[in-house]
């Protein structure tokens, strides 16, 4: 190999990124490479590209196709102290990031989680459910989880968020106003006080709940069977309201018919 073909090896001149499912952040493999002044970057749609000076996010690239100078990066340039007139080579670590939607995540207890209610004192529950997010917010996401690694994905991050969550429903429903008993009724609003529960923290790490959902509930087998007995209350003063209403029913029709009333008034007293 010639001297010349060793120089062209090391100059980059195109940056893109066909990123793998379940991919969340990627650094493009610099080597001891240099980007050549004029390169060529592709962001497709859905990722941020992020040029770096010594460790800290300088410009960033949302999804198009650009040509890598001083005026497409100002923030390199100024801390780079480039001129207008540079046209040399340059080092920077250059991160993909993808803002996908990752779906059909799970989430649960692994143990029975202990939660506070009004009606019954101390709860210990199991929970088990599905969610979805995304990257929202680059900076945070990448201080606070990807740092030095070459590349995250959904695979490495889960148990962190699993944990999260299990934290989260403990505090969320263990502070709350709504009887836990209420919630439990309605799987949508659980649902909902749980995602609530869960955002501060997913949002710190500069990510976005999209979907979450619970999926089963298991309570204690004492609190299990109130709820059985107030569901069985609930049935029978439904059939009583509807006996009631059937008998008005019957005095309508009665009424509108000659000696319909009477003819009542007869079998009653029989």
């Amino acid at each position: 190999m010639g001297l010349r073909d060793f120089f062209s090896k090391q100059l980059v001149d195109v940056i893109d990124c066909v990123e793998e499912p379940g991919m969340l952040a990627w650094r493009y493999p610099m080597q001891d490479r240099e980007i050549q002044n004029g390169a060529q970057l592709t962001v497709r749609e859905g990722q941020t590209a992020a040029f770096f000076n010594e460790g800290t996010i300088a410009d960033m690239f949302s999804a198009g196709m650009y040509t890598l100078e001083t005026s497409t990066l100002p923030l390199l340039t100024a801390l780079q102290n480039w001129d207008k007139g540079f046209k040399s080579p340059f080092k920077s670590d250059v991160y993909f990031f993808s803002h996908k939607e990752q779906i059909g995540l799970k989430w649960g207890t692994a143990q029975p989680v202990t939660v506070r209610d009004a009606e019954f004192g101390p709860l210990r529950i199991r929970a088990f459910g599905s969610y979805s997010f995304r990257v929202l917010e680059v900076p945070p996401f990448y201080s606070r989880l990807v740092g030095t690694l070459e590349r995250l994905t959904v695979t490495d991050l889960e148990p962190q968020l699993r944990a999260a969550i299990a934290t989260a429903l403990a505090t969320g429903l263990g502070g709350g106003n709504t009887a836990f008993l209420d919630l439990a009724a309605n799987q949508t609003a659980l649902s909902d006080a749980l995602k609530a529960a869960v955002e501060p923290m997913f949002k710190q790490w500069g990510l976005a709940i999209s979907t979450f959902f619970v999926e089963s509930l298991s309570l204690p087998e004492e609190v299990q069977k109130h709820l059985d007995k107030a569901s069985s209350m609930r049935v029978i003063g439904d059939l009583d309201r509807y006996a009631k209403f059937q008998s008005a029913e019957a005095i309508e029709t009665a009424a509108a018919n000659p000696g319909g009333i009477a003819g009542i008034g007869a079998g009653a007293a029989a």
